[in-house]
C-alpha cells in the first residue's frame, strides 16, 4: 500500500510519526559530520526538502530529542553503532530567516530579532540557579524584539555560551534560508543597511565564536563574500556546481521512479522526466525536485508545481528590466536555445542591475537554468573565465517563464490581446489605437527606475514586447529578433509555420529630436531601413514570396507609438 503523501510538512518528527512519504536522506548525517566542516553553507533551489533536512539534522544531535531514536530506526543512518550513540547529545540552536521578508529595513531588523528572541524565550530554563551571572541574566532578558543592534549582533554568540556551560558540550547552530532576507532587501531596496547588520551578527555567530561545535546554513544563493562573509575564512561553501552532497537534496531518477512504482503510476515515467527532470547537481544529473514529484504524485496531474510556490518577482524582475541584450539571450532560452557565458557563483546583488553574468548566475542558482557543459579550466590556455552553456531547466520552468512574460502585459491585457489581433489582421489603424494603450499602461513596468535615458527606457519596452509575441505566436509563428538578414540585423521576423499565412517584418527606431522631422518622418526611416538592408532576404530565401511579407515601422517617443 501507497504511504500518504503530506504536502508541505518541514517537520522531520511530523513525517515519520505519521508515517507520510518520505525518501530517506539520513545519509546526509553521516556524510556531513564525517566531512568536519566548521560551517557549511548549501545553497540548493526552493523546495529542495532544504527546511526538512535541517529539521532532520536537529532532531538527530539535540538533547531536547535525546531518546527519539526512533525516529530514525530503519533509516539509514541507524545502520552505524557510532551514531546511534550520539543521537540527542549536542546543545543545537535552530532559526530559519524565511520568514523575514520586509519591505523595509527597519522591519527587517526587527523579525530578525523577533526570531534570535523567540531563541531565549525557549532557553529560559538558562535563567534559573547561578548558571549565569547577573550581568548575564540582564543581557538574557534584554534580548528583545526592540533590542538595539549590538546586543542583537551578539546574541547568537552569547547563547551558545550559556549552553555550552549548561550542557558541558559546544553547540550546533543551524540556520535554514539565510539569504531570504538578502533578496528581498536587493527587491525592496535596503541592501547596504542589510549588508552591515548581517556581516556583524554571521561573524559573532560562526567565526568568533569559541563555542560552536558546527554549523550549517543553507539558502538559494552564495552571496558574495565581500557582502558577508568577509571574516569567515572557515565557510565550506556548496553550490549547484559542488558533487559535495549532490544527492542529499533533491530526490534522484532512481528515487523518483520507484516512488511512482509505489503509487501505480510506472506509466508516467517519461511524461515526468520531461516535465521535472533536469537539475544537476556538481556531475549528477536527472535531479528531480521534490515539491513537483510530490505533488504529482498526491493529485496525479501535471502542472507548474514548483515554479508556482514562491514568488518569482526577483527572476522577473532582472529580465524584464534587463538591458537588450538580457532580453534576447533569455528569448533564445525560451526557444530551446542554450547560453554561453561566463558564470560567478558568488552572487553580488549590488551588480545585478549591470552585469549579466551576475543575473545568469543567480537564475543558475535559484533553479531556473541548469548546466548542459562548461570548458575545463586545465584546457584554457587564456586568463579569461571558463564559458558555461546554459538551458532552462525543464518543461515546468519554461511554462513557469511563459506565464511570467505574458503576467508582464496583464495591466492591458485586452489592449495586448487586440494588437495582436490587429497585426494578424493587417489592421494598422487598430494596430495604433491598441498599442499606444498597452504602452501606456505597461511602459514604466519595463523601467529599471534609475532614470534611464528616453532612448534605453523604449527599447527595454519593445525587447519585452517581442518576448511576449514569442509566447502568444509560438503556435502560428517562429519569432526571430535580431538576427543577421541582407545587409544588416533585423529587429523582429515573424516566419509563419502555415504556407498561408504572410510573414511579417517589424523594425523599432525612437524619435531623435536632434535629427529633426516628425514621429512619421521616424516611420519613414524605419521602413526604409527594410528596405535598405534587405531583411526580407531570409524570408525569400525560405520560400516566401514578396507579397506574403508584410513590414512595419514603429516609432517611440516616450510612451508614444506611432505604426506604418
Amino acid at each position: 500500500m501507497a504511504r500518504t503523501v503530506g504536502i508541505g510538512i518541514q517537520n522531520f518528527q511530523t513525517v515519520i510519526e505519521n508515517q507520510c512519504f518520505y525518501v530517506d536522506k539520513t545519509e546526509f548525517i553521516r556524510e556531513w559530520w564525517e566531512n568536519q566542516d566548521s560551517v557549511t553553507l548549501i545553497a540548493r533551489p526552493r523546495r529542495f526538502g532544504k527546511t526538512l533536512n535541517m529539521s532532520m539534522v536537529e532532531q538527530f544531535f539535540s538533547v531536547k530529542y535525546a531518546g527519539r531514536g526512533d525516529l530514525f530506526e530503519g533509516l539509514s543512518i541507524w545502520q552505524y553503532e557510532k551514531y546511534r550513540e550520539i543521537q540527542g547529545t549536542y546543545p543545537v540552536i535552530s532559526l530559519s530567516f524565511a520568514s523575514v521578508k520586509e519591505t523595509n529595513y527597519i522591519s527587517a531588523k526587527e523579525r530578525i530579532c523577533q526570531i534570535i528572541a523567540e531563541l531565549y524565550v525557549q532557553n529560559n530554563f538558562l535563567l534559573e540557579g547561578d548558571l549565569l551571572a547577573e550581568q548575564e541574566k540582564q543581557f538574557f532578558v534584554s534580548v528583545r524584539a526592540d533590542m538595539p543592534e549590538v546586543v542583537a549582533t551578539i546574541a547568537l554568540h552569547k547563547l551558545s555560551g550559556f549552553l555550552y556551560r549548561y550542557y558541558g558540550k559546544k553547540v550546533i547552530i543551524l540556520l535554514d534560508e539565510y539569504d531570504t532576507p538578502m533578496q528581498e532587501a536587493y527587491v525592496e531596496g535596503y541592501w547596504e543597511e542589510l549588508v552591515s547588520f548581517t556581516r556583524n551578527m554571521f561573524n559573532s555567530t560562526f567565526k568568533t565564536n569559541l563555542w560552536l561545535e558546527r554549523g550549517i546554513m543553507t539558502g538559494i544563493t552564495r552571496v558574495s563574500k565581500e557582502s558577508i562573509f568577509s571574516d569567515l575564512n572557515n565557510l565550506e561553501v556548496v553550490t549547484t556546481t559542488s558533487d559535495k552532497y549532490a544527492t542529499a537534496f533533491g530526490f534522484t531518477e532512481e528515487e523518483v521512479f520507484a516512488a511512482l512504482d509505489e503509487c501505480g503510476l510506472s506509466s508516467e515515467r517519461d511524461e515526468v522526466k520531461r516535465w521535472y527532470d533536469g537539475f544537476i547537481f556538481g556531475e549528477h544529473q536527472d535531479i528531480y525536485n521534490p515539491w513537483s514529484i510530490l505533488n504529482f504524485i498526491d493529485k496525479n496531474k501535471f502542472s507548474t508545481y514548483w515554479a508556482n510556490t514562491s514568488s518569482n518577482s526577483l527572476a522577473g524582475k532582472l529580465i524584464r528590466e534587463g538591458s537588450r541584450r538580457i532580453k534576447i539571450s533569455f528569448e533564445g532560452l525560451l526557444k530551446g536555445e542554450h547560453l554561453r557565458c561566463s558564470i560567478d557563483e558568488q552572487i553580488v546583488y549590488d551588480q545585478l542591475d549591470n552585469s549579466e553574468a551576475a543575473i545568469w548566475s543567480l537564475l543558475l542558482a535559484s533553479g531556473y537554468l541548469k548546466v548542459i557543459n562548461y570548458e575545463d579550466m586545465g584546457k584554457i590556455a587564456s586568463r579569461r573565465e571558463p564559458l558555461y552553456e546554459l538551458a532552462l531547466t525543464n518543461y515546468e520552468v519554461e511554462r513557469m517563464f511563459d506565464s511570467m512574460v505574458r503576467g508582464w502585459f496583464l495591466p492591458a491585457e485586452n489592449d495586448y490581446n487586440d494588437f495582436v489581433k490587429a497585426l494578424l489582421l493587417d489592421d494598422k489603424k487598430a494596430m495604433n489605437i491598441y498599442m499606444n494603450r498597452v504602452a501606456l499602461a505597461t511602459f514604466s513596468y519595463f523601467d529599471t527606475g534609475k532614470r534611464a535615458s528616453d532612448y534605453v527606457e523604449p527599447e527595454r519596452f519593445y525587447h519585452g514586447f517581442v518576448l511576449g509575441l514569442l509566447v502568444d505566436l509560438s503556435e502560428q509563428y517562429v519569432v526571430q529578433s535580431n538576427r543577421e538578414s541582407g545587409f544588416g540585423r533585423y529587429d523582429v521576423i515573424l516566419e509563419p509555420l502555415k504556407k498561408t499565412d504572410d510573414a511579417i517584418i517589424l523594425e523599432f527606431k525612437v524619435y531623435d529630436p536632434d535629427d529633426g522631422g516628425t514621429l512619421r518622418d521616424t516611420v519613414r526611416a524605419a521602413l526604409e531601413q527594410i528596405e535598405d538592408k534587405k531583411y526580407d532576404a531570409y524570408l525569400l530565401e525560405k520560400g516566401i514570396s514578396a507579397e506574403h511579407i508584410r513590414k512595419y515601422g514603429f516609432a517611440f517617443q516616450g510612451k508614444t507609438v506611432l505604426i506604418g
